[in-house]
């Protein structure tokens, strides 16, 4: 069955769920960014908590590096970490409302194309 003998209706759900996949995957890819990111920062904040205060500490500004106030960057890192910790969960749950909603589109579509 070739997509131009298809219904109107059902060549409008087949864009809506391509819609609806492409946007899942951007979904997918920025929470892999952000856990990416929250991987990174735990790092930070483990090697910082491993040394004492008297330890110089660099911070990345751009191209050049600053030294630091170690307790500082802590806190910074850990605030950093938290935001993270929420945006990921937010991703998540739009992460699954989306593929459930692509589930249903998909059972909708099967059962019009297996319709007389």
């Amino acid at each position: 069955m070739g997509e131009e003998r298809l219904p109107p209706q059902i060549q409008e759900q087949l864009l809506r769920l391509q819609q609806m996949q492409q946007t899942l995957q951007a979904i997918v890819t920025q929470k892999q960014q952000l856990e990416l990111e929250l991987a990174e920062a735990e790092r930070a904040i483990s090697e910082l908590e491993k040394i004492n205060d008297e330890t110089a500490v660099y911070k990345s500004a751009g191209t050049i590096l600053l030294e630091a106030d170690r307790q500082s960057l802590l806190d910074e890192l850990k605030e950093r970490k938290e935001l993270l910790n929420t945006r990921v969960k937010v991703l998540g749950k739009q992460e699954e409302r989306a593929r459930a909603k692509i589930k249903e589109v998909q059972q909708r579509l099967q059962e019009r194309l297996k319709a007389p």
